[in-house]
C-alpha cells in the first residue's frame, strides 16, 4: 500500500526544508503500514524551488514534475492526478497538500484513520469544532466564509463545510471513477477554484466524504500566499457557469 502525497509549488523555496522534513516524519510514522512517496509538481517557480526538493530529499521518496511558465494549481493538480493515474493499486491513497506548511501532518494522520472507516475521501476541515484559522488577514476570511456559502447554495453542496481547502485525502478507487467519467477533463479549471471543481465531481460519482478539524496557521508560511483574491472570484464564477455540465457529463 502506498501513500502518494501530491504538492503543487510554486516559489517556495524557503518552504521546502521544514515542508520535506515534516513529510520525512510522515514516512517514519507510517513505515510498515504503508510507503509513503511524495510528487511535487513546480508550476513555473524562479526560485530554484525543484533544486531545493532534490537537495533536501534525503531518504525521502520524491518525484518533481515541472511547468516550464506558471500554469494556476489546477493545471498543477491536473498534471500530478494524471501522472499517477497508472501508477495507482486499489489500496494505494492520494493526499494533497499546500506546499507552504499550513497543511499539518498531524492532521494527515487523523485523516488517515477516517480511511478504515470506509471513506473514500476526507477533507481538512478548518471550520470543523477543533480547528480554526489564525493569523490570516480578516479580508480573506471574510472572503472564504462567503464562497464557502455561495458555492454551496450555487451548486446545491450540503453537508460539507469545506470547499476549497487543498488539504485532502483521495482513495485509487474513486479517483479513477472520476478518471473514467471524465477522462483527461478531471479538473477543467485552473485557479484556485480547482478544488471546487474536484469536489462537485467527486460527489457526482458518489465518493463518500467525511472532514476532521483543522488548524490553519498561516505564520508557518514564509513569504505571501500566491492566491490572488479578484482572480481567484473571477474563478469561482467560471465554476458556477461550468457546473451544468459536469452534472450532464
Amino acid at each position: 500500500m502506498t501513500l502518494f502525497v501530491l504538492v503543487p509549488v510554486l516559489d517556495e523555496s524557503p518552504n521546502i526544508p521544514r515542508l520535506v522534513a515534516n513529510l520525512a516524519r510522515l514516512a517514519d510514522s507510517l513505515r510498515g503500514e504503508m510507503e509513503c512517496r511524495a510528487l511535487f509538481v513546480d508550476d513555473g517557480s524562479t526560485d530554484g524551488t525543484a533544486d531545493r526538493i532534490r537537495q533536501e530529499a534525503g531518504s525521502l521518496a520524491v518525484e518533481v514534475l515541472r511547468h516550464d511558465v506558471n500554469l494556476g494549481p489546477g493545471r498543477a493538480f491536473a498534471t500530478g492526478f494524471r501522472h499517477l493515474a497508472p501508477r495507482l493499486a486499489d489500496a494505494d491513497w492520494v493526499a494533497t497538500m499546500e506546499g507552504d506548511n499550513t497543511s499539518r501532518v498531524e492532521t494527515l494522520l487523523q485523516m488517515l484513520v477516517r480511511r478504515r472507516e470506509g471513506f473514500e475521501v476526507v477533507l481538512a476541515s478548518p471550520y470543523m469544532y477543533g480547528g480554526g484559522l489564525s493569523h490570516t488577514s480578516l479580508l480573506r476570511l471574510f472572503l472564504s466564509h462567503v464562497a464557502n456559502g455561495l458555492i454551496k447554495e450555487l451548486l446545491g453542496i450540503h453537508g460539507i463545510l469545506t470547499m476549497s481547502s487543498f488539504f485532502r485525502l483521495y482513495s485509487a478507487p474513486v479517483l479513477k471513477r472520476l478518471q473514467a467519467r471524465y477522462g483527461d477533463a478531471v479538473l477543467e479549471t485552473p485557479g484556485f477554484e480547482c478544488m471546487v471543481e474536484l469536489l462537485a465531481k467527486l460527489i457526482e460519482v458518489d465518493a463518500t466524504i467525511s472532514e476532521v478539524a483543522m488548524p490553519l496557521d498561516g505564520s508557518q508560511r514564509l513569504g505571501k500566499s500566491k492566491m490572488k483574491i479578484v482572480r481567484t472570484i473571477r474563478g469561482y464564477l467560471r465554476t458556477f457557469r461550468l457546473g451544468r455540465k459536469w452534472r450532464r457529463q
